[in-house]
């Protein structure tokens, strides 16, 4: 499932490109900021390994059981959040590049766009729904005519789109027959290739435009924003805070004990294949046809349920975690040189992201599923990450996929 430096520390790692953007920010960025969410963007990395290398939740209990709760569906949500904020990186951060300048940009993010699209097409063939880049494409075209919106203008329409999109979903889904399905696939060249299609990208999949653009225009939100003030970072915790404590309360008030069960529950991963619901993928899959969900799961909050409930609450604990590794980093100069290795997982998840699929294939190891009993796997994947990641920023700039997703983009600067 993405230039100009700011002043450099001795002891701070050099910003990269992160994987979503390809982009540093603009003059005068604080090094905490950029590194911090370098920081959050390596944990939504460690958390996608826990949900699919990790123990399944039902073989976990204690302080290991909470992790792998929280990993399952959050970590998934802070990649598409930070996607949103990489986005303001290639846009312009507190001002909004235009002219030649902004139509260059544009023309950046849809050829990024494009490629992971393809990339993530390419990916699903072998992998399956699970693959979150294809649908980062899709939320990368759809965000093009919101990258001049200020941070307020775009708050608001995240708050739209979290009330509105899992009620329009739940509708959609509710009237969409299996033959009409069929016959929207038929004409789908994605779905021919893939079990991933247009349908599933926007509408029923694991990672559906419709709801999860309130993620990705969130992150937009807080690209707009100067995460280095002191006060928008106490706005933000509290808004953050508020946010988790507001929605989980309520559902939890509405739906009962159950409200936040997570399919994992069941000994299955919400990031393994096979699953589909109204809105994120969380309802077992029966060979075709869409689920007949009762309309009270809206009042549900569990991972990756995609309603209004779910998305407010996820997207509070997401601003919290960015809004904590960048105080953490702003202010913490000793943790900021013990993290470095982490860190560098961070300005290259692209390449941690795929790379993972990839080495779980060549250990053959079940793929994008939670099938493990024992941490060692995970462990080792995180250790291997790291290493590779530390030693590679060592001589590179970016990560491999990272270099390559930005000489593809290079063609844009001929644009006049």
């Amino acid at each position: 499932m993405t230039q100009t430096q700011p002043p450099q520390e001795a002891s701070a790692p050099r910003p990269r490109t992160s994987p979503e953007s390809a982009a540093p920010a603009s003059p005068g960025a604080s090094m905490g900021r950029l590194v911090g969410v370098d920081l959050a963007r390596a944990l939504a990395v460690f958390g996608m390994y826990i949900v699919h290398i990790g123990p399944p939740l039902s073989a976990t209990d204690g302080v290991a059981r909470w992790i792998r709760y929280l990993a399952d569906g959050h970590s998934s949500v802070l990649f598409a959040t930070l996607a949103g904020f990489s986005l303001m990186l290639l846009a312009g951060r507190s001002e909004p590049k235009t002219g030649l300048a902004g139509r260059q940009a544009k023309a950046r993010i849809a050829i990024r766009a494009v490629i992971l699209l393809a990339l993530g097409t390419v990916m699903a063939m072998e992998y399956g729904g699970v693959i979150i880049l294809g649908f980062y494409g899709v939320y990368f075209l759809l965000a093009l005519p919101l990258v001049r919106l200020r941070a307020r203008t775009l708050a608001l329409i995240a708050a739209g789109f979290a009330v509105v999109a899992p009620q329009l979903a739940f509708l959609l889904t509710s009237r969409l027959s299996e033959s009409v399905q069929q016959s929207i696939n038929a004409y789908d060249p994605l779905r021919r290739l893939s079990e991933v299609g247009v349908l599933d990208l926007l509408l029923t999949g694991f990672y559906p435009a419709l709801t999860w653009m309130s993620f990705v225009i969130a992150g937009m939100a807080l690209g707009r924003l100067d995460l280095s003030s002191g006060t928008v970072q106490r706005r933000l915790a509290a808004l953050g805070a508020t946010l988790t404590v507001t929605a989980y309360g309520m559902s939890l008030l509405l739906a009962g004990k159950d409200a936040l069960r997570s399919m994992a529950e069941d000994g299955s991963s919400s990031g393994g294949s096979g699953s589909v619901s109204f809105g994120s993928g969380s309802a077992p899959f029966d060979g075709g046809s869409f689920p007949d969900l009762p309309a009270s799961t809206l009042l549900t909050a569990g991972p990756h349920s995609g309603t209004t409930f779910d998305i407010i609450g996820s997207v509070g604990v997401a601003i919290l975690v960015i809004v904590g590794a960048t105080v953490a980093m702003d202010r913490l100069p000793r943790l900021r040189r013990l993290a470095k290795p982490v860190i560098a997982v961070g300005t290259m998840s692209l390449t941690a992201y795929v790379g993972h699929f990839l080495a779980q294939s060549a250990l053959s190891l079940p793929a994008g599923t939670s099938t493990q009993q024992s941490w060692g796997p995970l462990l080792m994947f995180v250790l291997g990450a790291i290493v590779f990641a530390a030693l590679w920023s060592r001589f590179f700039r970016r990560g491999p996929l990272e270099y390559l997703l930005h000489v593809a983009t290079k063609p844009a600067k001929h644009i006049r």
